[in-house]
């Protein structure tokens, strides 16, 4: 399947919409009313992931999620703006020109670092509840090599159908959920799989490994003074809870709140948690 759009079936498809602003060909879902919050998926994920928590805020606010760039529905339009400061240049094109007045991001795993950004250079106050951040980048040899390896496979089209081959079976599939230490629906890893089969996913997924630096957001940390609320499932094989805890400790306002038994996809496992500690955050 090359074209994501052609994906059938996907949550909350009748409040999806597509929005052109340079370069990108944005899928946007939009419902609920009140205080606008922007979700952001993180790498190799979509607005699917947000089905639960979309339907729990929309009780009492105005709900936006977006898929990231050449992620899901979202078409890629340049190659070469997959980085952290060019995305958040772009996302940030999308949000004026939709007019958005966001009161509240929350973010999953790559993308906090995509919030963080977004709420740092325009300058607001707007809170971040973030699950799983990622913001920590790889040590040693491993921050060398992998993205390298994803550069690599990014720029082979033969490389990367032989990954979509095998992350598109149903085992694994499977697997794969398996090392995030999570345990969602059977719905959910049906959704994982279409995402899977998709060339376009795929190839929005490897660019974005391969560009993606967190080196300065990890320098302005102590600089960033949104308040942040960042919520760990213990059970998180793909992001350690101690990185989190570690990085939250460099920045002026950040609250670390844990979960055990849960994993890196806490907001598909407990989607009335998360709605609800956003709900908490704005009533401070």
């Amino acid at each position: 399947m090359g074209a994501v759009e052609t994906l059938t079936a996907w949550p909350h498809a009748d409040h999806s919409r597509f929005v052109d602003v340079r370069p990108h060909r944005w899928h946007v879902q939009e419902m609920g009313q009140g205080e606008t919050v922007l979700l952001l998926h993180g790498a190799s994920g979509s607005t699917h992931s947000w089905r639960d928590v979309m339907t729990d805020l929309a009780k009492d606010h105005h709900v936006v999620a977006i898929d990231l760039p050449g992620h899901g529905q979202t078409k890629l339009g340049s190659r070469h703006r997959s980085s952290l400061p060019l995305m958040a240049q772009d996302a940030q094109a999308l949000i004026d020109h939709e007019g958005w007045n966001i009161k509240a991001i929350i973010a999953h795993s790559a993308g906090a670092a995509l919030g963080l950004r977004l709420l740092q250079t325009s300058g607001g106050t707007s809170p971040l509840v973030a699950v799983n951040p990622a913001l920590s980048p790889f040590k040693g040899m491993a921050g060398v090599l992998f993205p390298i390896a994803a550069r690599v496979v990014a720029l082979s089209p033969i490389v990367a159908k032989m990954i979509k081959r095998r992350m598109s079976g149903p085992g694994q599939v499977v697997s794969l959920m398996e090392t995030t230490g999570s345990k969602i629906s059977p719905e959910g890893l049906n959704l994982y799989a279409k995402l899977f089969r998709s060339d376009a996913h795929l190839d929005g997924t490897l660019l974005m490994m391969a560009q993606w630096k967190l080196d300065g957001l990890v320098a302005d940390l102590p600089r960033i003074t949104v308040p942040c609320t960042f919520l760990i499932g213990e059970n998180d094989k793909a992001v350690p809870p101690s990185s989190v805890k570690e990085s939250a400790k460099r920045m002026p306002d950040a609250t670390v709140l844990s979960y055990p038994g849960y994993g890196h996809l806490l907001h598909e496992e407990a989607p009335g948690l998360v709605a609800d500690q956003l709900r908490a955050v704005l009533r401070k």
